[in-house]
């Protein structure tokens, strides 16, 4: 008998698992009942995930196949069944059309969207026998383009689809997948990110995210904890006729309507000309 079984929680395979999103998605779970397996492709940050959730580790590059079906033999041969399966990994290359090499776009294609692909065909035979549920975490940049991010934008906007053709392949199957679009969040990436535009802008980390923010409705960026709740319902019962759903997490920023930003008292906007490359 599994420990899932015994315990009565959901076995969930979190990729990504080490930092971030993935990381507080880990914890949520396992502080809920749940048996986490967390990989990824650093094994530090993996393990202190697990110190403190107690997850089952493994350290696996999902952009390889041999990778993919390591991780979930892994998770079969461990507990014994796969309930649900989180896709949260995924790589940036910045950059528009005309900037982004050929190299560049099969990597970021690769990572985010082919390797979901075989992780979600390694996995579906067990999430099958469970009537499991599959969350990948995309992006807003999915949903709305962005200046510089040609090749992640498609690669994300590509797992959307991909989640919703999973969803209409195999609901009769008693198979849900689901997917959420986080905007801005405050993760270690995040910071990363924040930090550069800060160096560009000449101000503070702080103050870059007040600046990225400036149009989100809740004007400020999300907590990766609130991200895992959402993914945390998705994966439960309490969604069990929630399928194919492409869930935005990002404060209402895909709500709002460009064209009246000027006419907000609340932010400013620069009017100078892009300087030349």
């Amino acid at each position: 008998m599994s420990t899932a079984t015994r315990s009565g929680g959901k076995v969930v395979l979190v990729t990504g698992g080490g930092t971030g999103i993935g990381a507080a998605i880990a914890r949520l779970l396992a502080a809920t009942g749940d048996q986490v397996v967390i990989c990824g492709r650093r094994e530090a940050p993996l393990r202190a995930v697990a110190e403190e959730t107690g997850a089952h580790v493994v350290v696996a590059d999902v952009a390889e196949n041999a990778g993919v079906e390591r991780v979930v033999a892994d998770t079969v041969a461990t507990f014994g069944r796969l309930d649900g399966l989180v896709v949260n990994h995924g790589i940036i290359h910045v950059g528009r059309v005309d900037e982004v090499t050929p190299e560049q776009w099969d990597d970021t294609i690769r990572v985010n969207l082919t390797s979901p692909f075989l992780l979600v065909r390694a996995a579906l035979p067990h999430l099958l026998a469970a009537r499991g549920a599959v969350v990948a975490v995309s992006s807003v940049a999915a949903l709305r383009a962005s200046d510089g991010m040609a090749a992640y934008s498609a690669s994300k906007a590509g797992l959307l689809l991909l989640t919703q053709s999973l969803a209409v392949d195999h609901g009769r199957d008693g198979l849900r997948a689901n997917a959420v679009c986080p905007g801005w969040t405050a993760t270690e990436m995040g910071d990363m990110e924040m930090a550069e535009l800060g160096a560009e802008r000449g101000i503070s980390a702080d103050e870059a995210y007040r600046l990225a923010t400036a149009i989100v409705p809740q004007r400020r960026a999300a907590q990766p904890e609130e991200i895992a709740g959402v993914v945390a319902w998705l994966l439960s019962g309490a969604a069990s006729y929630v399928n194919g759903t492409v869930l935005p997490v990002d404060g209402g920023s895909c709500i709002v309507d460009p064209g009246t930003v000027a006419l907000d008292p609340r932010v400013s906007i620069d009017l100078s000309p892009r300087s030349p490359e």
